[in-house]
């Protein structure tokens, strides 16, 4: 038992995973050819973690994220980053109100539940560092106060991979606070075509109404329950094993001497929490080494910092934690 954390009292008549189910449905049937995606965003709300979307403009990241806020019944803010941007903008300012004689503190729009932070590498490195301590400790510090962020807190970014015009690159410790980071892939024939059915239904007819909106008190119920999925000692090692493989050479040479910094711990924490909500939604009461495989692409890739030469050859993260998953299997 966590001692750390309170025990909570089952919410009489809800069913944390149905619910969930019927968020994932609505979901789907609004975001044609998105199942991954809305995968890992409902395994970050579940897990407590923030999510980093990467993909070309048009692959419905900002549409994902609004969708799920109306299935939410928490509050909901978008920041539009540009290069001009303050951090003031982000966490908010002291203002000074001369009827009072005081000063008064405007919270940003850091202060919602759910932060969709839109093409955040066009924002600049003092803005993108606001968000750390937010991201890392639900907290946000402005002229000397600190102040708490709402229960529960999930940051959504997006991020354009095409143009670098104008943008600035997240430094490795920002990447770290994000648990997912998912890379969405352009649309075939068939889906684009589904997509362009269900965009001439929406325009011609009144759009679907969500499922009814789960509150934070439901979703601490939901994120507890999805703790209690059972992860066994097979699983675990399996975890480690994958996360400590490329701090090892003797595992595979020729992958580890690509890899200047592998993941810390942090990985292992995070792969784990992932796994058991990836679980949850799937309805098992039990995490699969196919849970850990599935996710660790996601949750790995962005803490894997590859050497020069790897980078000059064209080698990428994702593909290095793939090569690892063929080498190190379960259990």
């Amino acid at each position: 038992m966590n001692l750390t954390e309170p025990l909570r009292t089952p919410i009489r008549g809800f069913d944390p995973g149905a619910r969930f189910a019927e968020i994932r449905t609505f979901l789907q049937d609004h975001l044609v050819g998105a199942d991954a995606l809305i995968e890992r965003l409902l395994v970050g709300l579940l897990a407590d973690g923030h999510v980093l979307l990467e993909g070309a403009p048009g692959l419905a990241k900002t549409r994902a994220v609004k969708l799920l806020a109306r299935a939410l019944d928490l509050s909901f803010a978008r920041i539009q980053c540009t290069p001009d941007l303050m951090p003031a903008d982000v966490t908010g300012t002291s203002i000074w109100r001369q009827d009072r004689g005081v000063f008064e503190f405007a919270a940003g729009p850091i202060f919602h539940s759910l932060l969709l932070v839109d093409e955040i590498n066009r924002a600049p490195p003092k803005v993108q560092s606001s968000l750390l301590e937010a991201m890392a400790e639900r907290q946000a510090t402005i002229a000397g106060a600190t102040h708490a962020l709402p229960d529960p807190f999930m940051t959504v970014a997006t991020q354009n991979p095409i143009e670098h015009e104008g943008t600035f690159p997240l430094p490795e410790a920002q990447l770290d606070r994000f648990m997912l980071h998912v890379e969405l892939a352009l649309p075939d024939a068939e889906t684009e075509r589904r997509i362009l059915d269900l965009v001439e239904r929406e325009e011609q007819g009144e759009p679907a109404a969500p499922p009814a909106a789960l509150d934070a008190e439901e979703i601490a119920a939901a994120r507890h329950a999805a703790k209690t999925v059972f992860l066994s000692a097979a699983v675990k090692d399996y975890i480690v094993r994958l996360v400590t493989a490329p701090r090892d050479a003797k595992i595979a040479p020729e992958l580890a001497a690509k890899i200047e910094h592998p993941s810390s711990s942090r990985g292992t924490l995070a792969l784990a929490a992932a796994a058991k909500a990836r679980a949850f939604l799937d309805g098992r009461d039990y995490v699969s080494p196919q849970d850990v495989s599935e996710l660790a692409v996601d949750v790995l890739s962005h803490r894997t910092i590859l050497g020069w030469r790897a980078l000059a050859e064209g080698e990428t993260p994702r593909a290095i934690i793939r090569a690892y998953l063929d080498a190190v299997a379960p259990a």
